[in-house]
């Protein structure tokens, strides 16, 4: 994606000249740093706690009315450059019909964990209609956001299967690394579905008009270069290849996955998240040598959501501190190293975002 005006216009899509997001994402020079935050739809914001009360996140997910709110939120109290989808990454999974609830304190617990050839075959596939209530939101979002970008997102295979796999959320992912070297026949075969259901819940937002999308691989940090290249690699490399022409950004991220950086960027997006761990000096840096003449590479992070918490006076001296170190990538969108925790104050996110409205790109 090199000229935002023209993808937006080659595909039937609204084209947002001089979107600060979509600028930077493409490369270009934008009029301010943009920024947003992951998880910034909930969790630390008292409206959104007052609106969700008495829903269970699945069924909250699938009400276009409260899709469009909760993702509406943080842009009126906070001035972000850009909306991102409420929904979960298990979403997909949940509308094609596979058992599985999201329960508070604990996250996604699968009823019949996938363990053999016999349960990836058993797998359903998804059909875009399940997931309509999405599109339907999306289409809400448009007429609220007017002219600020809409940030669609999925689950990227291997965070997928090892929810599924494991049964649950993993500090260590053992079954789903064991089952993945001892029987890679199995394991590739479960990704490859997850390839198809994640392609086509993105395809289904991109069709309802979102303006980018992110790949949110969150545990792929638990594997190896060397696992991730071979193991990997090749399913996300499926889901971001299969929005080749959509005419967005395709933004691609991990937690703890310094030493895939390159590996992530070789699987095809456009701007690569980084988490707290690596300066993004350094990280473009890394990018850059994963594609040796090619175009500067763009990356998106990536203040510690725990600096948040401190003094004002630490948290404007790390927030500038990052938009310096983002000038040595060939674009930057400044956002967390991860998600908003659910206790900081709302007031000061929306005094970071001020701050780097005034800060130079």
């Amino acid at each position: 994606m090199t000229n935002v005006t023209k993808s937006g216009a080659a595909t039937g899509r609204r084209a947002l000249v001089g979107a600060p997001l979509l600028v930077a994402a493409a490369g270009g020079r934008p009029a301010r740093v943009p920024v947003w935050f992951m998880r910034q739809a909930g969790r630390s914001l008292p409206e959104y706690r007052r609106l969700r009360a008495g829903s269970s996140m699945l069924s909250a997910c699938l009400n276009p009315e409260l899709v469009c709110e909760i993702t509406a939120q943080p842009v009126r109290r906070h001035g972000v450059d850009a909306a991102i989808l409420f929904s979960d990454i298990v979403l997909p999974l949940h509308a094609a019909g596979v058992d599985l609830d999201i329960v508070p304190g604990t996250g996604p617990v699968v009823a019949a964990p996938v363990r053999s050839m016999a349960d990836v075959s058993a797998l359903p596939v998804l059909d875009g209609a399940a997931v309509g209530p999405v599109a339907e939101a999306i289409g809400l979002l448009l007429r609220e956001l007017g002219d600020l970008p809409l940030i669609g997102f999925a689950g990227a295979p291997f965070t997928l299967a090892s929810y599924l796999i494991e049964g649950g959320p993993s500090r260590h992912h053992e079954r789903t690394k064991a089952l993945m070297h001892s029987d890679p026949r199995t394991w590739h075969a479960l990704l490859d579905r997850l390839a198809e259901i994640t392609l086509t819940f993105l395809r289904v937002q991109l069709d309802a008009g979102v303006d980018a999308v992110q790949l949110f691989d969150s545990w792929a940090g638990a594997l190896s270069e060397r696992d991730y290249r071979e193991l990997v690699l090749p399913h996300s490399a499926k889901v971001l290849s299969g929005l080749d022409g959509a005419g967005v950004p395709r933004i691609h991220f991990g937690v703890g996955t310094g030493e895939l950086l390159g590996a992530m960027r070789e699987a095809g997006a456009d701007v690569v998240g980084v988490d707290w761990r690596v300066p993004l000096d350094e990280a473009a840096r890394r990018l850059a040598a994963a594609v040796p003449g090619g175009p500067a590479p763009v990356v998106q992070g990536n203040l510690d959501p725990a600096v948040l918490l401190a003094d004002f006076d630490v948290i404007e001296r790390e927030v500038r501190r990052i938009v310096a170190e983002g000038r040595a990538a060939g674009g930057h969108i400044f956002n967390l190293g991860h998600g908003v925790l659910p206790d900081t104050d709302p007031e000061v996110i929306t005094r970071v975002v001020e701050l780097i409205h005034t800060l130079e790109p």
